[in-house]
């Protein structure tokens, strides 16, 4: 019989088959780019890039007063955990000395409580003597007493005062976590922008940061002129003294005082978190210019609109507060003719610029 073979397969490492393969493998990956799942990102023009890089600055600026108003409380609850912890200690203390005078007495006692007291009469030299130290004794027993309580009510006190302490404690570990949240969301957000700005041309970055640099430059020079002037900056001898030539005059001395110091800090740099006196973020520059005027602001934007009486964008005076956006999340002091003084962002130092650049969601006045 002939022997029966089976045709020989063709190997899948043969150049035909590898061929197909590689064809259909750039088929595939030219459908990809053609589907648009695989393109590289799209060149954006500086304008977008700019709009960009806006909305991250004002994410990463209410991210920055939750971060605020966060470092707040828990400051606040820091404080009272020492003040809590520092009460427990005085009492602590007071009790101790209390326990050593019961220990004094009890001893005592211990000492002298062997024989009965008819026996104490009847043994004594004295009887006179023994009777009148009985009649002491039994004073001194019922303020023994009254010792016994204040003790017991000092330890329920340190107790409570250990447990509000305890509860403190948890706030403020609560608080750090939530620090460190709106820290991680806050780099998040800048680092963002920061990548898209590096896509720009130095040139295109130095346009991009032009916004408000002439108005920096006169009001420094204001500034100055006002510092020579008979009327420097910061003296605000009378209400409706003007802050700097050529501004509307403010209504009273401490709004006069507040925006001077605005304008003494132009060109400092935005730094988030910070409240002065060399960098600032937008709610700790107004907090800084009014602390430096006498008046103390809450910490953040959300706080400081109601700080004061509310006032319309058409009745705004020199020294109130401007506030933008839904959230409230970013604040300007305004100095007069349309314009204020704010800490913007980042890529920008404190500057002057116009209350219409950004969406105005109300006035505050509070001085």
């Amino acid at each position: 019989m002939a022997a029966h073979r089976k045709p020989r397969q063709r190997s899948l490492g043969t150049g035909k088959v590898r061929t197909a393969a590689t064809i259909a493998l750039a088929g595939a990956a030219t459908a990809t780019v053609f589907d648009g799942t695989g393109h590289a990102e799209p060149q954006l023009s500086t304008a977008q890039v700019k709009a960009k890089v806006d909305k991250l600055y004002e994410e990463a600026e209410a991210a920055t007063e939750k971060y605020n108003g966060a470092k707040e409380r828990a400051d606040k609850a820091a404080k009272r955990v020492g003040t809590l912890q520092d009460e427990a200690a005085r009492k602590e203390e007071r009790l101790n000395s209390a326990r050593d005078a019961l220990g004094s007495i009890a001893a005592s006692q211990y000492r002298s409580g062997g024989l009965d007291p008819a026996l104490q009469l009847a043994l004594s030299d004295d009887p006179d003597q023994y009777l009148q130290g009985a009649a002491f004794a039994e004073r001194a027993g019922s303020r023994q007493a009254a010792a016994v309580r204040r003790v017991r009510h000092q330890l329920r006190e340190i107790e409570q005062l250990r447990g509000a302490a305890h509860v403190e404690l948890d706030s403020l570990k609560s608080r750090q976590e939530e620090l460190k949240r709106h820290k991680k969301t806050i780099n998040g957000k800048l680092d963002s922008a920061r990548q898209l700005l590096s896509r720009l041309s130095d040139e295109e970055r130095a346009r991009f940061g032009e916004t408000g640099a002439p108005g920096d430059r006169a009001s420094r020079s204001s500034a100055r002129d006002l510092t020579a002037s008979a009327a420097p900056a910061g003296s605000a001898t009378a209400a409706g003294s003007t802050a700097a030539p050529g501004s509307a005059a403010a209504p009273n001395t401490r709004a006069a005082a507040a925006v001077s110091y605005a304008y003494g800090k132009l060109g400092a740099p935005y730094v988030w978190g910070a409240t002065g006196p060399d960098a600032f973020d937008c709610s700790g520059l107004s907090q800084a210019a009014y602390r430096a005027a006498g008046i103390a602001l809450p910490r953040t934007t959300y706080a400081q609109i109601n700080a004061g009486r509310r006032v319309s964008r058409s009745e705004l005076q020199p020294g109130d507060l401007v506030f933008f956006y839904s959230g409230i999340s970013h604040v300007g002091i305004y100095v007069g003719n349309g314009q204020m003084i704010h800490a913007p962002n980042p890529s920008a130092p404190v500057r002057l610029a116009p209350v219409d650049q950004m969406p105005f969601a109300g006035g505050t006045r509070v001085a």
